[in-house]
């Protein structure tokens, strides 16, 4: 249960400025759309992703390391990693699972004879998009268990994108959709208190210290 109490001491060392911009960008924060990225080769990739996530009003990423055992790149996040929430997987089913365990249906964005374009995709279900690897695209699997799929529309000569890229056009263009819609897509109020202490805790510098001392003073 969220411990208002802490919450109000902790906003009490933010200044006014950083609590209003909190308010102002969790009312565009959304759980609808989620993203999932699967082994990506090039991790800075999944940062540029990452990033998408964060700009756009995502507020979950997946991220799937069976093979590469790679790192978030942060200089390539821009401190996205500090506000979205990143969660890790090593096994494609657990990912697939968890996912679908939430409400999502799982939408591969690959070029399909049963695909979707972007720009006739429904937005009214909870969705979670994967994007696959640079060379070799998702794989089998998800691709099996995947409820629809989504490709964005080309015209030149070139049949694919960089990965990061295909994530922003796609999210660009859902969260935008999705806030001129009329579907509930906002974060629930207990999930924006749990966004405000998770970014107060990230936006105070030694909070061990202030905290261990904040619960000694005040024991649950």
């Amino acid at each position: 249960m969220m411990d208002l109490k802490y919450l109000e001491f902790l906003e009490t060392i933010l200044t006014d400025n950083r609590k209003e911009k909190f308010l102002k960008v969790l009312q565009n924060r959304t759980n609808h759309f989620t993203i999932a990225v699967e082994d990506i080769f090039q991790m800075h990739n999944t940062s540029a992703v990452m990033r998408s996530c964060e700009v756009f009003g995502l507020q979950e990423l997946h991220v799937i390391e069976q093979r590469y055992g790679k790192s978030i790149d942060k200089e390539i996040a821009m401190g996205a990693q500090k506000w979205v929430d990143i969660h890790t997987y090593t096994k494609i089913t657990d990912c697939i699972d968890t996912l679908k365990n939430k409400g999502y249906q799982i939408i591969a964005t690959t070029p399909h004879e049963h695909d979707c374009l972007l720009e006739d995709f429904d937005i009214t279900k909870p969705s979670a998009l994967f994007f696959g690897t640079e060379r070799d695209g998702l794989s089998e699997e998800i691709l099996q268990r995947a409820d629809g799929y989504l490709k964005i529309p080309m015209v030149g000569f070139t049949e694919s994108l960089n990965i990061s890229v295909s994530a922003a056009i796609i999210i660009q263009n859902l969260t935008n959709r999705l806030r001129n819609s009329t579907l509930e897509w906002q974060l629930s109020e207990q999930e924006i208190l749990a966004k405000r202490l998770a970014w107060a805790k990230n936006s105070i510098k030694d909070i061990q210290r202030i905290e261990a001392r904040y619960f000694e003073e005040n024991p649950r």
